[in-house]
């Protein structure tokens, strides 16, 4: 269990003389995944800043990153193509917008093409 005031849990903050002071821990509240019949997802192509390539792009998740991983795993396995997930959004290498679309409605959730 660590210390109220063990040092690495502090962040930007050497010493502080206000006795009310807390200090903020690099431990951010994730919020709760929504189940897949209530996320809005969209699809889109995008080709900005790319040099050219297409990328589909899955946006309007909400839950853990851990949880959004998981559900870019499935749609890079099922497209068989490479792809990140950050931030909130999927990006899956080249133009699938048809078939994510297909595996996410088959996942249960709520996705459309933009």
């Amino acid at each position: 269990m660590a210390k109220k005031n063990d040092w690495k849990d502090r962040l930007n903050i050497v010493y502080s003389t206000n006795p009310d002071f807390h200090y903020e821990s690099g431990n951010e509240e994730e919020t709760e995944t929504l189940p897949p019949d209530k996320q809005q997802l969209k699809i889109q192509l995008d080709k900005r800043n790319r040099n050219g390539k297409s990328v589909t792009l899955i946006t309007g998740f909400i839950g853990t990153e851990d949880d959004l991983k998981s559900l870019a795993k499935l749609l890079k396995t099922k497209c068989g193509v490479g792809g990140s997930a950050k931030d909130g959004e999927i990006l899956i290498q080249g133009d699938f917008r048809a078939k994510v679309r297909d595996v996410l409605l088959g996942e249960n959730y709520k996705a459309r093409i933009i």
